[in-house]
């Protein structure tokens, strides 16, 4: 009986750490979800993994842009020209902060370009923040910080 009560209290023990790698598998799933709809400019893919909030935040040319809609109506504008992501997967981080919320950070060669211009390569530190909702993790909020040229 002793080793029976031994053995579930290993395995309740081990549980909450079975559900952390979880939550990152599917945080690491959505996060790859987004890089492949930014890259096929997929806004209702979009529409989608954003969070369904007026609250959802996008920094972009140093302005807050505030809600889903318009956080695709801007992203409708930067798909019109170039715009691909290409995340360092050796640096990408995710850093708990409950168990419905992830911080995640990730960063990025981005190039970017108006039309039939030729794109700038910018390099980023993306910084997400994913809320577990009853559908799966959606993003409330996605705060790009530039990095200068070295």
């Amino acid at each position: 009986m002793k080793c029976i009560l031994a053995f579930a209290a290993a395995i309740g023990a081990m549980l909450p750490a079975l559900a952390h790698a979880t939550a990152e598998d599917e945080v690491r799933a959505a996060f790859d979800k987004f890089v492949i709809a930014q890259n096929a400019h997929d806004l209702k893919a979009m529409k989608v993994l954003l969070l369904d909030s007026p609250n959802v935040l996008l920094i972009t040319r140093g302005k807050p842009v505030w809600g889903r809609e318009e956080i695709l109506r801007n992203l409708e504008t930067r798909y019109k020209g170039t715009w691909l992501l290409e995340p360092e997967r050796k640096e990408f981080r995710m850093i708990p902060v409950s168990r419905r919320v992830m911080q995640v950070y990730a960063p990025t060669q981005l190039a970017v370009g108006e039309p039939g211009a030729e794109p700038a390569k910018v390099h980023a530190y993306l910084n997400l923040v994913m809320v577990k909702t009853p559908e799966g993790w959606r993003i409330s909020s996605l705060l790009p910080i530039l990095v200068a040229p070295q």
